[in-house]
Formats: C-alpha cells, structure tokens, sequence
C-alpha cells in the first residue's frame, strides 16, 4: 500500500497526503516515550500520517517509533508521511538545512515528507527553544520569510524533504512566497489552528484557489498549554450542537468535528495520547454530515483563537493582524 489510497490528497508538487493526521505536542510535563507510544497505537491502527517538529523536542522517540513499525512489517518507509518543522530561531537561510538535518539525524530517517517553517516570525538564533532577554520577553529576529523560502526549496532540491510548505502564515504572507521573484516550488500546505469556532473560510478559500492545502492543527481545540493558550477558554468537545450531531450519527463529538474539516476538503490533525481515542480519531471514513449538520457547524465560528501567538504581536510578521 501506498500514499496513493483513497485516503490521501494530491498536493501541487504531485505527492500524496493522507487527509488524516496523528499530531503529537505535548507540554513539556509529559514524557516524550508517550509520543513514541502514541505513533506505534496510531500506526497500528492506520493513521500513515505522523506530524511533528523540532520544537516538540521529541523526534528521537518518534523516529524510534516508526522504524520499529518498519521493523516488525506493519508499514514500509515510503507507507508514512513524516512532517517536521523549521522553529523559529532557525529562519536565517544558512540555518535551515542544518536545522532539518538535525531533525533527521533524531529521526534516523533519511528524509522527511514534509518541511514546514513554523511560524512566520525570527527568534534570535541559538541554542535556546525561546530566547528571552533579562526581563523575560521574548527575544526576536528579523529574517525575510522569501529568503528563508528559498533554503527550503534547497531543502528539497537535495532530497532531504520530499515537499516543503508554511505554518501559521496568513494569506499576505502566503503571497509574498507566491509573487516571490524565482519562485521554484509553491508552498505545499499551510498547517494553521483550524476548529468548528475557527473555521478559517476565508483562509481556506484563498487556499483553494492557489491550489494550497490547508492542514488543520489544534481541530479538536483540547490544547491546554498555558504558554501559548489563554485559560478562560471554551471547551469545544461540550459544544451542545456538536453533541446533538453526535448522537444523531451514533457518534463523539470529536469524531464530529474531524469529520467536519474532511467534508470541507481541510487534511486534519488529531492529537491524542490516548488509546481509546486514538482509535476513536481513526474511525472518521465511514460517516457522513449532511449538510444541514455542515451548516450547523458552520454557525459555530467566532472567530475564536486558542494560540494567539501573543507575545510576537509587536513583530512585523505576527501572521493574526489581518483578517486571514
């Protein structure tokens, strides 16, 4: 079996992706052998599409993970869709192909599926996760995101990665890579926070027209970090509509609302830890939301943003400012 089954969509470069995805970050407090034992459940139970990034300081057990699963003959190498990402202090063009080649030495992998830049805006390069000065704040860069682009397409070029996209960009920043003089390769995929109260349509349509696939992290909004995550938050899992849905179709609700993103053409990332839900995650393919259930959903946007990414809000790149 390939990436090719009916599971899986045609990205602009003509690689396959599975629509559906297991997400693995974790606060710092959780062990990193969970992720390793998250991927080999998830792995087992057919999720082919792992994603991860340096900045999840787990790749090492991950990695682990998925070539024991190549080892035990669950799956061949060319069956998983790995995805790593560039963190931000590694934005600086001479910093990226070394930044992916210590991923891909964690991983014990030859090459990824995907590399994605982070987030749009520079930390100060180095060893530190998050650069702060003495005061605490947060210490920036200032990098042109069309040269860190350019490193990415190297990237590609020597086989390191198969396909190269962006995260948490907003459709102007998306465009400055697409108007980029000497563009090589259009960027794959644009990963952003993407859930029934962000829904993200107008982003999603201008993705859609530049033949871009939005990918959907934080869809089941359960993330609970306190760094990035404000604490008087909605919990969208007790949505009463989403649960009158759920019931109807003999379903939970976050099997609902994975469902949702499928329908609307938007690959889904399903972070869970847990056994029991892993599986639960995995059994999206056979149901279907009708479309007054689809609008239904559709009415619970707000607009609402679990990780504003505030402490970059002064950087000439803090991607949230616009409307999409």
């Amino acid at each position: 079996m390939d990436l090719k089954h009916k599971h899986s969509v045609k990205l602009n470069d003509g690689h396959y992706m599975p629509v559906l995805g297991l997400g693995t970050y974790a606060t710092a407090d959780v062990p990193k052998s969970k992720a390793a034992e998250a991927t080999k459940i998830a792995i087992d139970v057919g999720f082919r599409h792992i994603d991860s990034a340096y900045f999840y300081q787990n790749e090492k057990e991950i990695g682990e993970a998925i070539r024991e699963k190549i080892a035990d003959g669950t799956v061949k190498r060319e069956d998983i869709f790995y995805t790593t990402k560039l963190w931000a202090t590694f934005l600086r063009p001479e910093l990226v192909q070394p930044a992916l080649e210590r991923s891909l030495k964690k991983l014990q992998l030859d090459y990824v599926d995907l590399f994605i830049i982070h987030m749009p805006f520079a930390m100060k390069p180095g060893e530190d996760l998050i650069p702060k000065d003495a005061d605490g704040k947060f210490i920036f860069d200032i990098v042109d995101i069309c040269d860190t682009w350019d490193a990415l397409e190297k990237c590609k070029d020597a086989g390191l990665t198969k396909s190269i996209g962006v995260s948490n960009f907003n459709h102007k920043q998306l465009e400055m890579i697409l108007n980029k003089p000497g563009l090589k390769y259009k960027p794959v995929c644009n990963q952003v926070e993407c859930h029934p109260y962000l829904n993200q349509s107008k982003l999603l349509e201008f993705c859609k027209s530049k033949d871009i696939v939005l990918v959907a992290y934080s869809a089941l909004a359960t993330h609970k970090d306190p760094n990035w995550v404000d604490k008087d938050i909605p919990a969208l899992l007790e949505e009463p509509i989403l649960n009158t849905i759920a019931k109807k179709h003999n379903r939970t609700p976050g099997q609902v609302a994975l469902r949702y993103h499928l329908q609307r053409g938007v690959v889904v990332l399903a972070k869970s830890f847990n056994e029991k839900r892993i599986k639960e995650n995995f059994e999206v393919f056979d149901f279907q939301l009708t479309p007054e259930d689809m609008k239904a959903i559709d009415g619970l946007n707000r607009n609402f943003r679990y990780a504003k990414l505030k402490m970059a809000i002064e950087h000439p790149y803090y991607p949230f400012s616009e409307e999409y």
